[in-house]
């Protein structure tokens, strides 16, 4: 895999979520996939396999109170680092009204054959 190929796919994973639109993870996301997700603290969440990732990022994709910022995205090879900020905002906020929170992290990941085969994430403390 070139560079450029896992840039690729990092790059339309990142619009997904940027976007709210999780209809294109599933071209993206590899039968073996592993992801470990950055809470509950100290260890994560392991999820395994396609279904697994998927179904999570898929939800986490689709919610309109929670936006990712990329900042940097770093490729070399088969793998990327992907530095964010996600913003959180309660349900009950309207119109600019309501508690928003947010936390910058970090995602490494593991591109094999145009998809994604490991996503670790990582994050401060909110």
């Amino acid at each position: 895999m070139s560079d450029i190929d896992t840039a690729e796919v990092i790059r339309r994973f990142n619009e997904a979520f940027t976007n709210h639109d999780p209809s294109g993870l599933g071209d993206l996301v590899a039968d073996d996939c592993v992801m470990v997700s950055v809470q509950p603290a100290p260890d994560g969440t392991r999820y395994e396999g396609r279904e697994e990732c998927l179904k999570f990022w898929a939800a986490l994709a689709a919610d309109l109170n929670t936006s990712f910022t990329p900042h940097d995205v770093f490729v070399a090879g088969d793998r990327a680092a992907i530095q964010w900020r996600a913003t959180f905002t309660d349900g009950e906020a309207t119109f600019g009204e309501g508690h928003t929170t947010s936390v910058l992290g970090v995602n490494v990941m593991r591109v094999r054959d145009g998809r994604i085969t490991e996503a670790l994430g990582y994050s401060k403390t909110p």
